[in-house]
């Protein structure tokens, strides 16, 4: 969808009515990129669970401080997560998301379809009964692919280049002659 299309969308979730500028700040001031219509707080969901893996992963003998809140960790879609959120812009959020473009809130569901995947099998691993070198290497390995998914997913959300691309070089360029 085009960027007016999100404007009218902030503007029905009770943005002002005074342009698009407006319309822009606000979502700028609920932390929601204009351009996507995505807001990077979603991935607080998944720094949540990688935290405690990352505890996990370094302090194995801490096991029953931050296993049991790791295990209590649900997969929950952009929706959900801001429907169940005390974030101040939800309801805006979840407005620009509708309404954002399709491909880009595709990209962003894939990358969590991935992290939720990863997660769920660490969930897994980390059930079994195992020994506190094991369930460090359990975390250690999700981390290992739960952090530059994140990453990814923060590209999507801010609109920026992703630069694993074969050819980012050319699409920096191409951004910053459009500026």
């Amino acid at each position: 969808m085009q960027y007016q299309e999100r404007v009218g969308a902030a503007q029905a979730a009770g943005m002002p009515r005074d342009g698009e500028r407006a319309a822009a700040a606000g979502l700028n001031d609920a932390n929601i990129n204009p351009a996507t219509g995505l807001a990077t707080d979603y991935l607080n969901h998944f720094n949540e669970a990688i935290m405690l893996l990352d505890l996990l992963a370094s302090c194995p003998d801490c096991r029953d401080d931050f296993l049991d809140d790791f295990l209590a960790w649900r997969p929950l879609s952009y929706r959900a997560h801001f429907e169940a959120s005390r974030f101040q812009g939800r309801a805006l959020a979840v407005a620009a998301y509708d309404a954002a473009d399709p491909a880009i809130r595709g990209r962003l569901d894939t990358l969590a379809d991935a992290m939720t995947a990863v997660l769920e099998a660490a969930r897994a691993a980390l059930l079994a009964d195992q020994a506190p070198e094991a369930i460090g290497a359990v975390a250690a390995r999700a981390t290992d692919f739960l952090k530059p998914l994140v990453a990814r997913a923060g590209v999507v959300i801010n609109g920026e280049i992703d630069t694993s691309r074969r050819d980012a070089p050319q699409a920096i360029i191409d951004g910053l002659m459009r500026r």
